[in-house]
């Protein structure tokens, strides 16, 4: 939420014939076969595992951190706390140059397969090679060229997006408000910088949060944050490379599926008070 006010804010039946199973029954095998070979690019090399787990899949949803998708990783693959982590620290996942080696935004929220011989490694190449594939495709680059920012850049505001819009219709005008703010040369005031420098997410924010000493304060540093906050998916990618066009500077969700975007600083401060009202009625 853009928020400026000191207060606390924020879807008859053909029957084949012989010949017609027949292709069925071979494309079938086809599909399995091809989701067989997924999996080998994961393999480790003890094979003494093989048995141990079935194959199986990790989903990993769209705006997860990488704090989470660490987590989610150990318990996919019945590891202790903090190993995947550890594991992020040490291998190459050919980031970016200014990541300087955090993963933040590339590890791509999909459903990855798992099994027996899946280790942390070997998972986390593959989703950071399915976020490079598919931050490094034509329509991507072309739409970073056209905002004038670099792909990295297009990936954090991607995570601003996905953190922020209460929905997927909303994201383009998110997106459009981060774009005007940095053209006006204004900070950002975007809690879900906030909430990641805190590793929470709140709909609250209050003025002393917004006096923390952090990169990721958005309220007193312009510009965006130094990576990404999350790892956003396909509809908040198309949103950052495609903003909806309009002069939007605030917005503020006051109830689910009422987000108000407006380019005055009174409507906002009207809007803002409604959303504590809203707050204050819901957790009173």
């Amino acid at each position: 939420m853009v928020n400026e006010s000191p207060d606390v804010r924020p879807r008859r039946r053909l029957r084949p014939t012989r010949r017609g199973k027949i292709v069925l029954i071979v494309a079938a095998l086809f599909v399995v076969s091809a989701a067989v070979l997924i999996p080998l690019s994961l393999l480790g090399s003890d094979e003494k595992k093989k048995q141990e787990r079935p194959q199986s899949t990790l989903v990993i949803p769209e705006g997860w951190r990488a704090s989470q998708v660490f987590e989610a990783v150990d318990r996919a693959l019945g590891l202790k706390s903090g190993s995947t982590e550890k594991t992020a620290a040490a291998v190459d996942l050919e980031l970016p140059e200014p990541a300087e080696g955090n993963p933040e935004g590339y590890l791509f929220p999909a459903t990855y397969p798992i099994d027996s011989a899946t280790e942390p490694a070997g998972l986390l190449r593959y989703m950071a090679d399915t976020a490079r594939k598919r931050l490094g495709a034509d329509h991507i680059t072309a739409g970073a060229q056209r905002n004038n920012v670099t792909v990295y850049e297009t990936a954090t505001i991607a995570s601003i997006v996905q953190a922020e819009a209460d929905t997927a219709s909303d994201m383009g005008k998110v997106a459009r408000v981060v774009y005007n703010r940095l053209l006006k040369d204004m900070p950002l005031q975007m809690d879900s910088t906030i909430n990641y420098a805190l590793k929470r997410s709140t709909l609250d924010t209050t003025t002393t949060d917004t006096q923390l000493d952090s990169p990721y304060n958005s309220y007193v540093r312009k510009g965006l944050p130094p990576t990404p906050i999350g790892n956003p998916g396909e509809e908040a990618l198309r949103a950052a490379i495609s903003p909806t066009p309009g002069p939007w500077l605030y917005f503020v969700t006051v109830a689910p599926g009422d987000t108000r975007f407006t380019d005055s600083y009174d409507e906002q401060w009207k809007n803002v008070q409604e959303f504590n009202r809203n707050r204050r009625a819901a957790t009173g």
